[in-house]
């Protein structure tokens, strides 16, 4: 999507973090922004700072409710029309537990915001931008949809399910010869807050302003996967090459990856 100007953009949790200044950049573009969040507060908050720089709209949405997606959805469609560009951007973190230390309840709520949530609303729009045969789909994923890591299982393996379907959605379309992009997103850490306390000695924690940046930009180009800093790229790579005990012995002892997670705290409010 090389022009944002005139452009209806959907983002999900874009009431704060990265989802918030991902529309601040939208607007500045000229795009008409609609957010979907859970706290009414952040909302409120978002709508009212964003609101000079363009045309925004702010729903509460819970992601998790399928029932409510949809209904969310017919409203957007009823209003303005499917978006132009959908940003799945809400998700959450369970982590520094072992496995076992994990709740159901965990587990189920992690695997319906960041991997089931991402299809619902995708599946609420996509048939629309079937038939017009344009749009643009941007999964935020994680670099933990490629890379294991101890103590954060769960959130790897809503993460790892969102990138393999993201991807899967990307060759379906170039399959179909549709004019519907797919952009992938496989970021580090990102200093939101989502992941406060988490230490990492060689590889950097991004700044949020870098990571939207290299986002919109990846939007803007096409891309097919936006991974960062740089040395996401190479991971899959070294895993093809590496024996895998290998692999980890330079992932946990010599980048510290494993032991990222140990203080973590996360955000009080997930």
């Amino acid at each position: 999507m090389k022009e944002f100007k005139g452009k209806q953009v959907l983002i999900t949790g874009g009431a704060s973090g990265i989802g918030k200044l991902m529309g601040e950049a939208l607007l500045k573009k000229g795009a008409e922004l609609i957010i979907w969040d859970i706290s009414e507060s952040n909302m409120a908050t978002a709508v009212a700072e964003l609101r000079p720089l363009g045309k925004v709209t702010g729903m509460r949405v819970d992601v998790s409710d399928t029932a409510a997606v949809l209904k969310a959805a017919g409203e957007v469609k009823a209003s303005g029309g499917t978006p132009d560009l959908i940003i799945n951007n809400a998700g959450i973190v369970a982590g520094n537990r072992y496995f076992q230390e994990h709740s159901h309840d965990d587990i189920d709520r992690t695997m319906v915001i960041n991997a089931l949530a991402p299809m619902h609303v995708t599946l609420a729009f996509l048939p629309d931008m079937v038939a017009r045969n344009s749009g643009h789909i941007c999964n935020i994923a994680s670099s933990a949809g490629l890379v294991s890591n101890p103590r954060m299982s769960v959130y790897v393996a809503s993460k790892w399910s969102a990138t393999g379907w993201s991807d899967s959605l990307r060759l379906e379309m170039e399959q179909q010869k549709l004019n519907i992009n797919v952009t992938t997103v496989t970021p580090y850490f990102i200093d939101t807050g989502m992941f406060e306390g988490v230490r990492s000695p060689l590889i950097p924690i991004l700044k949020p302003e870098k990571a939207v940046r290299k986002i919109i930009r990846g939007i803007e180009r096409n891309r097919l996967f936006v991974s960062m800093p740089w040395s996401m790229h190479f991971v899959r790579l070294c895993q093809g090459v590496l024996p895998i005990h290998l692999f980890d012995w330079v992932m946990g002892k010599v980048l510290g990856v494993h032991n990222s997670m140990d203080n973590f705290t996360g955000r009080k409010d997930q």
